[in-house]
């Protein structure tokens, strides 16, 4: 016999949303308590819903509901509920967050208690939200996101001799840095200059709560973007529309000036 579960409080951050039959919506939060849970909201699309306002996109805090450990769960009402309203009003920040979300959504399995990641959601989009550099904060969720795809380069030190203070490169045979005695190695390394490798080794190691700020120019960045996307098609393979789309958006930028 199954005993439904009692209603309880939970800490939400919404991900996404989407119409389910004609008045309802399904909607995707990553709880501090359960990880990644699906809500099935009943009315959500009727007129005068009394929840509207807690299930915008780019919604976050305390909720009540049912948290199902399969199938669909049920909210019943959000009793502490923001918005990162910044985001919400620009569409490069809400491409720049929709694709961290979904690049989290991609990288959990539903149900699984991911507190660490709540938290590290939760800073890097109020960071955007605060004006801080959104590409940056990307990128450092990207590196910091590769182990639990499974693929976890060494930035902390060559991976051949465990140096940490010589000249290095990136190997993707050797799966992270190599100092320069051992360039030779690997002629496919991808000769990257030091200030970009600077960058992967900060970025793999620093603690979102405890940024200031990291001012990256338009160069290295470039560098960076395109060493971390050769990462990610080679070793995770994900294929986003959220990330094809933020890709397009930075053309359109970049054909703008």
């Amino acid at each position: 016999m199954s005993v439904n579960p009692k209603s309880q409080m939970f800490h939400g951050i919404l991900l996404y949303r989407k119409n389910y039959r004609e008045h309802d919506m399904l909607v995707k939060f990553l709880t501090a308590e359960a990880g990644l849970k699906m809500f099935f909201v009943r009315g959500a699309n009727k007129a005068n819903f009394k929840m509207a306002g807690d299930i915008l996109p780019f919604s976050f805090g305390t909720y009540e509901g049912t948290l199902r450990p399969e199938g669909l769960s049920y909210i019943s009402s959000g009793n502490d509920v923001k918005h990162f309203e910044q985001i919400s009003n620009d569409i490069y920040l809400d491409a720049y967050a929709t694709y961290i979300m979904t690049l989290i959504d991609a990288a959990f399995p539903e149900g699984v208690k991911i507190n660490d990641w709540f938290n590290r959601l939760y800073y890097a989009l109020n960071m955007i939200n605060s004006g801080f550099d959104a590409e940056v904060v990307t990128n450092i969720i990207e590196i910091q996101l590769l182990p639990v795809f499974g693929v976890a380069p060494d930035f902390k030190s060559c991976v051949i001799c465990h140096q940490t203070n010589k000249k290095f490169d990136y190997s993707e045979e050797y799966g992270g840095i190599i100092c320069e005695d051992h360039f030779n190695m690997d002629p496919h390394r991808m000769h990257l200059d030091q200030k970009t490798i600077y960058y992967l080794r900060l970025f793999s190691a620093v603690n979102l709560k405890k940024i200031g700020n990291i001012q990256v120019n338009e160069k290295t960045k470039k560098k960076l973007r395109s060493v971390i996307d050769k990462i990610y098609d080679s070793s995770v393979g994900l294929n986003l529309k959220s990330k094809k789309f933020l890709d397009q958006m930075n053309d359109w930028k970049i054909n703008l000036k």
